[in-house]
């Protein structure tokens, strides 16, 4: 475990935190650009609210959980308020992209800009004490819960009564976020939440006739024999096991940890590409020809969330198996994703492992899930070391 230790450390503070702080950040307008060329060249200047969110929680959560470092508090509270001023219309409700100036340019229908503008001013709160970081937090958690069984609201597409379906995304995203923001809740309230996120996760999409989890089900749970119905994410289920895993340990639930544990191990076996390696993108439960043409890429933030829920399932398990696997995805990580010449790492991977694009950041890769997987993974290996020289 030194080894891994060292190597996650090093590489957070030393190679991807300094990618962002020196490329990402817009001295004339506020915020980050997140659309960045290999060598942190910015290639487009608009900015994704729910990623702009994320670099902030982002530097905020390094600024309370690793060392006080003003750069960091800075660039977090700048792009802060930068979304203050720009981030939201009238009722609350967060953009989906504004201009790189802040001018709106996609409505708010897309309800994790809120999720992560909730997790963003929370840890600001906790960095700050600032009373206006906190307001927006609960304000924003609140209009969450009153839209998440209507999640796009008027802007979806879909018919209602002929095929309705509920989406896997929300309540994964809930069991993580109310824990973000549970230092600003009433106890009765969080404990709710997890309890329906929880819920949500392991017995409803959870299938255990099929020991996968789906991304689209019928409001009742069941199984719909459709394109959305019969999708397999195998990066959501894997990130929402170790989401469910922090919530087990937290109760001390042993026998929802070891299902946690036997659940990830179901998904990487189903998930893992073992003509090349690595983890397929989607795949379709009945092995028909997914609609994403992209299902058979390989894209970073599947495999470090991979990576971190096999971690802790070796940490609160022992299991063998949760061990070999994190070597397996460590190494194969180390070997594609991670830019050896310009740091950081590459989002998108073709099946056989070489690098389909080499940009670093876009519309959908921000300062989000490298450095938090590789500071689970730094706080995760230690643990396991501690206890291993208790032992």
């Amino acid at each position: 475990m030194e080894k891994y230790i060292d190597i996650y450390q090093e590489y957070l503070l030393k190679n991807v935190v300094p990618f962002w702080l020196q490329n990402s950040r817009d001295t004339m307008h506020g915020g980050f650009f997140t659309c960045l060329l290999r060598d942190g060249q910015v290639f487009d200047t608009d900015k994704f609210v729910w990623l702009q969110a994320r670099e902030i929680w982002t530097f905020a959560m390094l600024y309370n959980e690793v060392a006080q470092k003003n750069e960091w508090l800075e660039m977090a509270e700048q792009g802060g308020e930068f979304l203050i001023k720009h981030g939201r219309n009238t009722s609350g409700e967060w953009y989906f992209s504004l201009r790189r100036d802040g001018k709106p340019l996609t409505e708010a229908y897309s309800i994790f800009s809120d999720c992560f503008a909730a997790m963003a001013f929370a840890q600001l709160h906790k960095a700050t004490d600032n009373v206006v970081y906190a307001e927006i937090a609960t304000s924003t958690f609140y209009k969450i819960l009153e839209r998440k069984d209507n999640p796009k609201g008027h802007f979806s597409k879909a018919v209602p009564g002929t095929r309705d379906l509920k989406g896997f995304a929300l309540p994964m995203i809930l069991c993580n976020l109310v824990l973000e923001i549970e230092h600003l809740l009433a106890a009765e309230i969080v404990e709710v939440v997890l309890r329906e996120g929880v819920s949500e996760v392991m017995d409803t999409f959870y299938q255990e006739d099929l020991k996968l989890i789906l991304e689209n089900v019928s409001f009742d749970g069941a199984f719909i024999d459709c394109f959305e119905g019969r999708l397999v994410n195998p990066g959501h289920g894997l990130e929402a096991m170790w989401f469910v895993m922090d919530i087990a340990r937290r109760w001390g639930d042993r026998a929802l940890i070891d299902k946690c544990v036997q659940v990830s191990l179901e998904i990487l076996e189903y998930g893992w590409d073992v003509e090349h390696g690595g983890i397929f993108y989607f795949r379709d439960i009945k092995n028909f020809p997914p609609q994403q043409l992209e299902w058979d890429q390989k894209l970073w933030w599947v495999h470090l969330e991979a990576l971190v829920a096999v971690f802790k399932g070796y940490e609160l398990s022992e299991e063998p198996r949760c061990l070999e696997w994190a070597e397996r995805l460590h190494l194969y990580i180390w070997d594609h994703f991670v830019d050896k010449e310009h740091g950081e790492m590459f989002g998108y991977l073709q099946r056989n492992g070489d690098p389909l694009l080499y940009a670093k950041g876009g519309k959908w890769k921000g300062f989000f899930h490298v450095p938090r997987a590789l500071f689970q993974l730094w706080k995760t290996a230690e643990r396991i070391q501690m206890k291993k020289e208790y032992i």
